[in-house]
């Protein structure tokens, strides 16, 4: 199955996807495959090595404990914050684990093995599980690698995977894989973005699965905002981060807000004096990432570290783009689907041709490629023709070039809440800048994705998420 809409925006908890929900997963898979081989019975202890980025930065992203859940059989896009807190005060209670929900075993984070200089060759993110019986005999073991998004590999899989992964992009109505191809597609159909993403979308789902399944998405994004706005005090990790988001929402519904029956009025949605467009868009964007940044249900879009971007963007387009004031709720569930469609286009091509893990290419890779895809969104429900989407992707990108990922404390808090809504701004810019032209530009959205790879190989480790380099070591923790 190639890269669908559905596999870039994903429901899991904070405060990372290739940190969090990616070990979680291949933990998952792991507890599934000892219960599938019949060797779970035997299984006497449990051994965990963590490596490079994972290692360097896995107490700070919550890495360990995710594991520890994905051990048990837990999925990250199905756990709910509850069950997070009660399994692991568990946990932490009795230093026991359920292995796949059904044998106990004496474990718990300090049992893993830490190997933070070394990185494996696949990945920075890699992560090694082996099970023994009594004896000491190996009785299964599985290497896997976080690679951003959520997204894992299991090594000794990779061609296979490659392989896979072509051969279903050929089996698509409209496959691509460069942005010249996807115009392409856009040339000769008569299509836009969104509806070239929309027909591959409907080779594996229906019509209306696709529309509920993003509707969804959308539900969830605004869930995480208003349980955000509902929490007061300081985020966890020790670094003593104030939320903001809950006092900025009652200072901006106090200073932006439109009396009832007003001109244009329209029941059921929220409108905003349009002066303080930036403030609401600041606002949704930290929400976001403020509970991502306390571990709490978010959807990575295209990752938990860049999460705050695109519902911020989208809520833009709902509540200040021209036209919406009148819209009925029929027209706004269009502009989410088609918004979300457009923006899984652009998100494929950084996949496709680059990495979204800020392991791999620092935080151009994660906020960068999270902008793109919102400035590509916002300017094709914004009527932009193929040329101007691509244009606003390509703008938005060139300008987060070269970002590295320096987590203070290796928590995604400082500067990567904040970093959320700058880009989340540069998004809508990219997005004017693009419609105000005809769709013709120097630089295409390829050659911008290709210097993101390429600025990403070249880049000192220290900056890929790693804490060793940048504000992680420059600023005071405490």
């Amino acid at each position: 199955m190639a890269v669908g809409v559905f596999d870039l925006f994903s429901i899991g908890i904070g405060p990372s996807s290739s940190h969090t929900v990616g070990p979680m997963r291949a933990a998952a898979v792991f507890a599934e495959e000892l219960k599938a081989s019949g060797v779970l019975a035997g299984v006497a202890s449990l051994r965990v090595d963590l490596y490079g980025s994972l290692a360097a930065t896995g107490h700070g992203h919550g890495t360990m404990t995710a594991i520890l859940l994905g051990l048990e059989g837990f999925h990250p896009e199905l756990i709910l914050p509850d069950e997070v807190e009660e399994r692991l005060a568990a946990i932490a209670e009795t230093g026991t684990l359920q292995l796949a929900g059904a044998v106990a075993l004496p474990y718990g984070v300090k049992d893993m093995v830490l190997r933070p200089l070394t990185v494996l060759p696949r990945h920075t993110n890699g992560m090694t599980f082996t099970v023994s019986d009594a004896g000491g005999r190996v009785l299964h073991a599985a290497t896997f690698f976080s690679v951003g998004g959520g997204f894992i590999v299991r090594e000794g899989e990779e061609d296979a995977a490659l392989q896979e992964l072509e051969e279903s992009k050929k089996e698509l109505p409209l496959p691509f894989r460069t942005a010249a191809e996807l115009l392409e597609h856009c040339r000769v159909t008569g299509l836009g973005i969104s509806d070239v993403m929309r027909v591959n979308e409907e080779d594996s789902r229906t019509p209306g699965e696709i529309r509920a399944g993003l509707l969804h998405i959308w539900s969830v994004m605004e869930d995480c905002v208003a349980t955000s706005l509902k929490r007061e005090g300081v985020l966890p990790g020790g670094l003593k981060v104030r939320r903001r988001a809950p006092d900025w929402y009652d200072r901006l519904r106090k200073e932006s807000a439109r009396p009832a029956g007003s001109e244009n009025d329209n029941a059921g949605a929220e409108f905003h004096d349009p002066k303080y467009w930036q403030e609401w868009v600041n606002l949704i964007a930290l929400a976001v990432n403020e509970e991502n940044a306390s571990g709490g249900r978010v959807v990575t879009a295209p990752t938990n570290g860049a999460a705050g971007i695109i519902p911020a963007v989208l809520y833009y387009a709902l509540h200040f783009a021209p036209g919406m004031e009148n819209a009925s709720q029929e027209d706004r569930d269009d502009v989410v689907v088609r918004f979300l469609l457009a923006a899984g286009a652009v998100g494929v091509l950084y996949k496709e041709q680059a990495s979204i893990s800020g392991a791999e290419v620092g935080c151009q890779g994660e906020v960068g490629s999270a902008s793109s895809m919102a400035a590509a969104g916002l300017a094709e429900v914004m009527g932009g023709s193929p040329a101007q989407v691509e244009n606003a992707a390509e703008i938005a990108m060139e300008h987060n070039l070269g970002l590295t990922c320096d987590p203070i404390g290796g928590l995604v808090q400082v500067p990567c809440i904040e970093r959320n809504a700058i880009a989340a701004a540069k998004a809508i810019n990219a997005a004017k800048m693009a419609l105000w032209g005809d769709g013709s530009h120097r630089v295409s959205l390829d050659e911008v994705i290709v210097t993101m790879r390429e600025t990403g190989k070249d880049m000192s480790s220290k900056y890929k998420e790693t804490a060793m380099g940048g504000l992680a070591v420059n600023v005071v923790e405490c």
